[in-house]
């Protein structure tokens, strides 16, 4: 199997068996020779819980921090390294701290609490927070952590459940160019891709457009299926046709079968989406973007919740044409 990693400049670089950053290519090393770090990761939810798991399978020295002490400490028990008592500790000593945590209060808490990592981060250390948030306090993290003397990076990720237990995310990434080239070898732990998409925030707008495009194409899937069930086609084979087409897309090839079938246990669930549409919404409402189908999307999945599917996977936008 051949893995590869992308670069700014869309450059792919390939080496059997060996994932490939950019320093590693100018000198030669390896991705284990360059790489190993003192790290430490901030919330085992789970995205965060394969993610830290990876970090230590690749061979970094793992703190991990979470705010249920005893899953930490079960992270631990079966992976190794280090369990501490609060973000302050977990951060202390550490060359790069990952987070992973629910949304921009729970950030700020981790990061500018009194117990938080900033107040221990060391100069020339680097903060990579993979939590969906907004683009506002990324920014502020960003300076906050500058006037520290060290760096902050927004990097949330694409890939769902599955992705992070498989170690395949792609991660769009805010901030400073240096920082990100000295993280992005441990980056590579658990992602199949990451890029540098410009300043701070630029990280979690990427993700934005994500989360819009994904909206619009879940919910057209679940009308064509719905369509051809009322027209008594085998949907199946519908699909099995009009995915080798331009209709086709990787909602179509994972989500198309099951979402006929009505099985929506897939990992990211409705209850998140609408939390990072609410995101999307709120950054449009600032920047004068015109967001209208996401906005009907948004209310599509608000109804999915009133079904009873706040933990249903997103594919549910089905479940509402077919009651």
């Amino acid at each position: 199997m051949r893995s590869w990693v992308s670069f700014p400049r869309r450059r792919k670089i390939r080496k059997n068996q060996v994932h490939i950053c950019a320093r590693c290519a100018r000198t030669g090393e390896t991705f284990r020779e360059q790489t190993m770090a003192k790290v430490a990761f901030l919330g085992l939810g789970v995205m965060g819980y394969p993610m830290a798991r990876h970090l230590k399978a690749k061979g970094h020295e793992v703190t991990v921090y979470n705010r249920t002490a005893a899953k930490a400490e079960k992270w631990v028990s079966e992976n190794g390294g280090r369990a501490a008592a609060t973000p302050r500790e977990a951060a202390e000593g550490q060359e790069i701290v990952f987070a992973c945590v629910g949304n921009d209060d729970d950030l700020r808490q981790v990061t500018l609490g009194p117990d938080g990592a900033f107040q221990s981060m060391g100069k020339g250390s680097i903060f990579v927070d993979h939590t969906t948030a907004s683009a506002e306090v990324a920014r502020e993290l960003h300076a906050a952590a500058a006037e520290k003397g060290f760096a902050f990076i927004d990097a949330p990720v694409s890939g769902g459940q599955a992705g992070a237990e498989n170690g395949v995310l792609t991660v769009m990434c805010g901030g400073d160019a240096d920082a990100y080239a000295k993280a992005e070898p441990a980056i590579m732990s658990f992602a199949r891709a990451s890029r540098l998409m410009g300043e701070a925030g630029a990280g979690q707008l990427t993700k934005m457009i994500n989360q819009i495009c994904i909206a619009g194409v879940v919910q057209g899937l679940a009308e064509g299926i719905h369509f051809g069930k009322k027209a008594g086609l085998d949907i199946e084979a519908v699909l099995d046709v009009i995915s080798k087409g331009a209709a086709g897309s990787w909602q179509m090839e994972n989500r198309g079968k099951t979402m006929n079938q009505g099985k929506f246990d897939f990992g990211f669930a409705v209850d998140w989406m609408r939390k990072d549409l609410s995101i999307v919404l709120d950054e449009a409402r600032k920047n004068g973007a015109s967001l209208p189908v996401t906005a009907l999307v948004d209310q599509f999945y608000a109804d999915v919740q009133k079904m009873g599917g706040r933990r249903w996977d997103t594919s549910s936008l089905i479940a509402r044409l077919d009651k």
